[in-house]
This record gives structure tokens, C-alpha cells and sequence, in this order.
């Protein structure tokens, strides 16, 4: 398969116009002619994950987050920005990108971020319908359950299928939810329109604290699982996806996924 096979098939699975307008996706560094041998996934393209590339022979990472946000002036060593795409360049390494395009797409991130949870689900919508009109894109879900969970539960499930060793919540841990909204990444700035929408509880990551005092004081019950954690896990789940249609087309393309990339905050 070459690179723009590739981007042709990510391209299908999450258009590009579903990105928000301050985004930037696609193919941020390579040659859409190069036949690839190997891909590696990961959330943030960082030295240590081009290094791992370069160690496992990859010659394309697929990303989630952006390397390139904006135009920049310059490409030197003088940024970090400017050494990885010059690292990526001088070791012939493709880089894509699917960041909020794959977030807002029908059974892309937020779906599975759903999907990990598995709570006995009565309905699922969205917070924010994309302006594109594309059938069940949008950022965020909010789902209803069947029947009332405890706040203290629901942290217990989160904890368990994200696999964390801690969270951080606001809110009354007795309440009894059968609403919730569910947004990967940074998810504070919908807050609004969840709680308009009926929403008990918030589970996100990245969040600050103005926002958790006021929401609180307003009644919502808030989980903050952290950037990393909230969305790492899901895109190695969509990963694995990719990884079948990969290997169906080329049954001798390697795939792997970060083994270097971790949570950048440490507990003391």
C-alpha cells in the first residue's frame, strides 16, 4: 500500500471536513507515493515516538493529535516542532493525522468511548451536530441509561475500563445519574450545551477549575479521566480497525502501536 492508500481509506473513515475550523488533518509530513512497510499509532507525535519509529523501521505514523496546528514561519532545530519534521524528513517517515474529524464521525472516538463503558444504554445523542450534515457525526454523546447509576459506581466502571489507577471527580458521589455526556480530549467547552440537554454528568478529560467549581455549584456530577487517558485507549481500539483493513490489503505491512508515549503528568 502507498501513503495515499492509506489516506484514501482514513480520508473514507473520517472525512476531513469534519474537522473543527482550528484544526488541521491529514497528511502532515511524507510522499503520498511512498509504498509503505510499517505503520505506528500513537496520540502525540513526540522525539521519543519518532525515535521508536525509527527503531521498528516504521515509515508512517499515524497520529491523533496534530503535529502541525498552523502555518509555521520556519523549519529549523531551533523549535521542537522544527526538529521533529526534520526528523521525520531525513528518515523518509510519513505522517498523518486524524485528530477532531475522527472524534466527531459515526463509531469514531466518541461512539467508542461509549462503546468502552458499556452501561445498559437506552439511547445515545449528540451534543453538537456537525455542520456537515453527515449522518451521526458530531462532538460528544450523551447517553441515557435504562435505569439510575451512583455517581461513586460509575467512577468505580470508568476507573476499570480505562484502566487508571486514579481519576479526579466533583460532584455528590450518592447522586443517582441516568444522563451522561461523554467527550474525549478537552471536552469543558461543551459543558454548556450538555447541561442544557440534560445532561447529570460530564465525563472528560483536561479540565480546569473554574469550570469544575461553576458546574458543580450548578448540579452537574464532573469526571476528569485526563487528555491522555481519555483518549489513548480508544485510539488504539480504533487502531486495531485500521490495522485489519491494513493487513487485508497487504498482508505484509507491519503495525504497531506506541509502547514510548505515557501520560506526561506524574503523581508525586
Amino acid at each position: 500500500m502507498t501513503v495515499e492508500d492509506i489516506m484514501d481509506y482514513m480520508e473514507n473513515l473520517a472525512p476531513s471536513r469534519l474537522k473543527e475550523s482550528y484544526d488541521n488533518v491529514g497528511l502532515m509530513v511524507g510522499d503520498r507515493y511512498h509504498r509503505v512497510k510499517a505503520v505506528l499509532f500513537c496520540l502525540d507525535c513526540t522525539l521519543e515516538v519518532i525515535k521508536e519509529a525509527k527503531d521498528k523501521n516504521v515509515d508512517m505514523i499515524i497520529s491523533h493529535h496534530p503535529l502541525i496546528f498552523r502555518k509555521p514561519s520556519s523549519i529549523t532545530t531551533d523549535t521542537l516542532q522544527g526538529k521533529k519534521i526534520i526528523e521525520l524528513i531525513k528518515n523518509n517517515i510519513n505522517l498523518y493525522s486524524s485528530h477532531t474529524n475522527l472524534d466527531s464521525v459515526k463509531n469514531g472516538m466518541n461512539d467508542t468511548m461509549v462503546e468502552l463503558l458499556n452501561l445498559d444504554i437506552n439511547s445515545v445523542n449528540i451534543i453538537e451536530e456537525s455542520l456537515t450534515k453527515i449522518q451521526g457525526a458530531g462532538i460528544g454523546r450523551i447517553i441515557e441509561l435504562k435505569s439510575p447509576i451512583r455517581a461513586e459506581k460509575l467512577c468505580s466502571v470508568v476507573k476499570e475500563k480505562f484502566n487508571l489507577s486514579s481519576l479526579r471527580f466533583a460532584g455528590e458521589v450518592n447522586m443517582n445519574i441516568n444522563k451522561i455526556a461523554m467527550i474525549n480530549g478537552s471536552g469543558q467547552d461543551y459543558f454548556e450545551a450538555a447541561r442544557k440537554a440534560g445532561a447529570q454528568c460530564v465525563i472528560t478529560g483536561d479540565t480546569t477549575y473554574h469550570y469544575i467549581s461553576d458546574y458543580k455549584e450548578m448540579g452537574l456530577f464532573l469526571i476528569d479521566i485526563g487528555h491522555f487517558s481519555s483518549e489513548w485507549p480508544l485510539f488504539k481500539i480504533i487502531g486495531r480497525n485500521i490495522e485489519k483493513y491494513l493487513k487485508s490489503q497487504d498482508r505484509e505491512i507491519k503495525v504497531y502501536y506506541s509502547q514510548s508515549e505515557r501520560e506526561p503528568y506524574e503523581i508525586f
